[in-house]
């Protein structure tokens, strides 16, 4: 279910990228030069990436693609979750798990099916009943 709702986030963020920061860059005449990733529309596009899981994990303790597949991230502890977890889940955990392929795939054998970013920061991902 993980799975399926990252994907569908994929198709959400990118589509605001594709309605918005490329006009954007548009109007303004910057070059889209899309392969190369320190170009700006690629800043910008990561920037609203990592946005994008951020806010909705803070704001909701779920993304949209969560939220359709009835998913939702909570601290192990019962506490809410802090900015400081989420930038770490998010940002920096995402990374790692990206990095080290196993930290994905890791999900399927744990007990409490955790990816490494959430063994990092003590969440989990819950299915909730709608």
């Amino acid at each position: 279910m993980r799975f399926w709702a990252y994907l569908l986030d994929l198709i959400v963020v990118g589509s605001i990228e594709r309605l918005l920061v490329k006009p954007l860059f548009r109007l303004i005449d910057v070059p889209l030069a899309e392969f190369n990733m320190f170009a700006p529309v690629s800043i910008a596009s990561a920037v609203v990436f990592y946005l994008y899981f951020v806010l909705m994990t803070k704001y909701f303790n779920q993304t949209l693609g969560k939220m359709v597949f009835g998913l939702k991230v909570i601290d192990l502890k019962g506490e809410t979750l802090s900015w400081g977890t989420i930038l770490f889940r998010e940002w920096i955990g995402r990374f790692i798990s990206a990095t080290v392929v196993v930290g994905y795939i890791i999900v399927a054998f744990l007990p409490k099916k955790q990816g490494l970013h959430d063994l990092f920061t003590e969440t989990t991902v819950i299915h909730v009943e709608r």
